[in-house]
């Protein structure tokens, strides 16, 4: 495996945004330009996607609320909760998004690896977005693969800061896909949701206890769980710079945690995507380039 793996990028991951929003937009395009800087996307570039398909989109959510967003026209409390504006480029933002795990998702079952430069939209559940999540990628690419009879078993390793409640709340019920998510036990959602395995850690944990725990939790999941497909959510905001966090992780936590993940799914033979998550630094720069050791790491891991 010398090729680097793909890595799925759109130009519509960036959403034109009011001036002064707290959500960092930038992020998209400035991980994009700092990976080819770096040579990470390898000398094909970018593997692009098609924006999902409403069809699609209605597999993991209601079509009053898919239609809602495409059409522009969401309840204000619904705009509200998810903290973005309900605008053209919000939604194709949305869909180039979710058709960008679908496919890194199809990359991975070809290559055994590949990654998204966005994704990760875990607030969202079937009905409304939430918390700057309009649809739930990971789970609409879950969906697809599982009604496509590509897979018949997911498993979501959700390690952003903040519990993948939209996801939980979808696939509750559903045994095709097992709902993994280890985050801050104070922080956003307040009112979690019940999901397969739940994690919670206490207010500054550190890249030490945070990976002891991950390691005793992990490999027995993937023997036991035995999926065709995991997610990853690889958040960054669990780093102790995040504003929106309240972990203590550091970029060589991060790191290790990256390589502990995709180096156990790439050992157990098991087709790994990951995706971007949450990560909130005023710094974009720093930020992206705290984003892109997803990106390095699975190209590090994929040529050994």
């Amino acid at each position: 495996m010398s090729a680097p793996p793909p890595i799925v990028h759109h130009p519509a991951f960036r959403a034109e945004m009011p001036a002064g929003h707290r959500f960092p937009m930038d992020k998209f395009s400035r991980l994009a330009a700092l990976l080819e800087a770096e040579g990470v996307a390898g000398p094909d570039g970018f593997a692009r996607p098609e924006p999902v398909e409403v069809e699609t989109l209605c597999l993991a959510h209601s079509e009053d609320y898919v239609r809602g967003v495409i059409e522009l026209s969401l309840p204000p409390d619904v705009v509200r909760r998810i903290g973005m504006p309900n605008t053209e480029s919000v939604a194709n933002r949305a869909r180039a998004a979710t058709g960008g795990t679908l496919l890194a998702a199809r990359l991975a079952l070809e290559h055994g690896v590949a990654c998204n430069t966005a994704g990760g939209s875990h607030h969202a559940a079937a009905e409304a977005g939430a918390g700057f999540c309009v649809f739930n990628d990971v789970a609409v690419a879950a969906r697809r693969l599982l009604a496509e009879g590509a897979i018949s078993k997911a498993l979501v390793v959700d390690l952003d800061v903040h519990q993948g409640d939209g996801t939980a709340r979808i696939f509750e019920g559903d045994s095709s896909v097992f709902t993994f998510s280890m985050h801050a036990e104070k922080n956003f959602p307040h009112r979690k949701a019940s999901g397969d395995l739940d994690v919670e850690l206490p207010d500054g944990t550190d890249d030490r206890a945070y990976l002891e725990k991950l390691e005793a939790i992990l490999p027995a999941l993937l023997v036991s769980v035995r999926p065709d497909i995991v997610f990853f959510n690889a958040g960054v905001d669990p780093h102790a710079d995040d504003k929106l966090g309240r972990l203590a992780l550091t970029d060589e936590g991060l790191a290790r945690r990256e390589a502990y993940v995709l180096g156990a799914c790439l050992s157990s033979e098991i087709p790994v995507v990951g995706v971007i998550g949450g990560g909130y630094d005023a710094n974009i720069d720093r930020l992206a380039a705290r984003h892109a050791i997803l990106h390095r790491t699975a190209k590090s891991l994929y040529s050994l």
